[in-house]
């Protein structure tokens, strides 16, 4: 993303609002299926933003990454995930996804929440452990505006199609997967 990009969003989470400890949860699109997401294990969270999805995936039990580009995002991640109690689950670190996604252990979970970038599709799918989840909820074209962030109709099932899709959507300016790897 570079330094503009990095600029800009650290600019964004700047002017928001520190989260509330009450708006930790499963992203909403997936919320459904929360049952689905383990409660032991590692969590892989990509693009974490302040930390939401990863903290919540700490407070299931599970030890979580969380990456961003963003210097402001992951100080407010870590924040978050002190103030609800998780802080020694969860590691946030600052990463520029344009350079791909960082070696890493397997695992059990991979969330990708309002991030999407087909580039990184492999990597995702090889951070996968055997039988692990995987969780996507991003912008999509179905229903809305084509961009270069949003999911074309269609992409995340054929993106993933080498896994086992238990559950999928798209409309609404909106697109979600969840998937088991083999």
């Amino acid at each position: 993303m570079g330094t503009d990009d990095r600029r800009r969003w650290d600019e964004r989470y700047a002017n928001l609002p520190r989260p509330p400890v009450a708006s930790v949860g499963p992203p909403s699109l997936l919320a459904a299926h929360a049952d689905l997401f383990p409660v032991t294990g590692a969590a892989l969270d990509i693009g974490c933003g302040q930390g939401i999805g990863a903290v919540w995936l700490a407070r299931r039990g599970l030890d979580v990454v969380g990456l961003d580009i963003s210097a402001v995002a992951i100080l407010r991640a870590r924040d978050l995930a002190e103030r609800c109690g998780v802080g020694d689950r969860c590691r946030f670190d600052v990463v520029d996804l344009d350079d791909g996604l960082p070696d890493g252990p397997p695992a059990d979970v991979v969330l990708c929440h309002r991030f999407w970038d087909r580039r990184l599709e492999r990597a995702i799918t090889g951070r996968l452990a055997p039988g692990g989840l995987l969780a996507v909820a991003v912008c999509s074209e179905v229903g809305a505006a084509p961009g270069r962030f949003r999911a074309a109709p269609g992409e995340l099932t054929d993106a993933f199609a080498g896994l086992d899709v238990v559950a999928s959507g798209e409309g609404e300016g909106s697109a979600w997967l969840l998937a088991l790897a083999f």
